[in-house]
């Protein structure tokens, strides 16, 4: 169906229509119902998930940074916000939610090109606020498989790398809070060099994932690309340690740098 005449079915002009569809204009949970049965969508689970979403949009915390850093960074913490859970896994770095703001700095210091100290100090701080996620009333389950090769590798020094595995320990400790490790030893899980985040929506195709890349951060929404990951983290969280072996796991590696 063409705006043109998606907009004659909802009674709007086709400039409003493409508006809409580009996410520059609100619309109404009479319209979302109206276009759902205009398109045939008869899923009614995803067509209230969507009315539940219309209205007003309220400013969040995050909004702050639009001006000073990539959208497409910013956009995460308003996933991580909307989320009724988050997994995350990891091989070379340590997950974004549970990192010290001291290891945060040394990372970005490290980017590739070089930011300069007051960008480092924006993604730091942006980071740091990140994490009030954690703490939502009532809880918001957090998973993070860390592949052991993130635990030791010292980007930022023994002491920074020590404080930050202490840290993940600490933090694997409150209820909604779960770290897995996968030791070198586990070979049964699959090739991912990306940090990946997984924003689970009120139903799954409403979910989102995050791949956090060299050339910046893509978002993914395809119901195929959201299924292919969430196999990938349950592969990778069955090839991990349990919680508590993975914090033991952790402790050794910290107290051996």
């Amino acid at each position: 169906m063409s705006s043109t005449d998606a907009a004659a079915m909802i009674g709007i002009q086709q400039a409003r229509m493409s508006m809409i569809e580009a996410g520059r204009h609100g619309v109404s949970a009479d319209r979302v119902r109206a276009m759902a049965r205009g398109y045939s969508c008869d899923d009614g689970d995803l067509v209230e998930a969507l009315v539940s979403m219309t209205g007003r949009r309220e400013r969040g915390w995050w909004d702050e940074y639009r001006e000073l850093l990539p959208a497409s960074v910013v956009e995460v913490a308003e996933f991580e916000h909307h989320a009724s859970a988050i997994r995350v896994a990891v091989v070379a770095s340590m997950p974004g939610l549970l990192q010290t703001s001291e290891h945060a700095r040394a990372m970005f210091r490290r980017r590739v090109p070089t930011l300069r100290p007051h960008e480092v100090e924006h993604r730091a701080t942006f980071r740091m606020k990140r994490q009030a996620v954690l703490y939502d009333d009532p809880p918001k389950p957090y998973t993070a498989v860390v592949h052991e090769a993130a635990l030791r590798l010292e980007y930022a020094g023994a002491d920074i790398s020590r404080q930050q595995l202490l840290y993940l320990v600490e933090m694997s400790e409150r209820p909604n809070v779960s770290v897995l490790v996968i030791p070198f030893g586990a070979n049964d899980f699959p090739a991912v060099g990306q940090p990946i985040t997984y924003a689970a929506g009120p139903i799954p195709q409403l979910s989102t994932v995050a791949l956090d890349a060299d050339h910046g951060c893509e978002h993914l929404t395809a119901e195929a690309q959201l299924d292919r990951y969430r196999a990938v983290l349950d592969r990778m969280e069955e090839a991990a340690l349990p919680q508590g072996k993975s914090r033991d796991f952790i402790r050794r590696i910290a107290k051996n740098i």
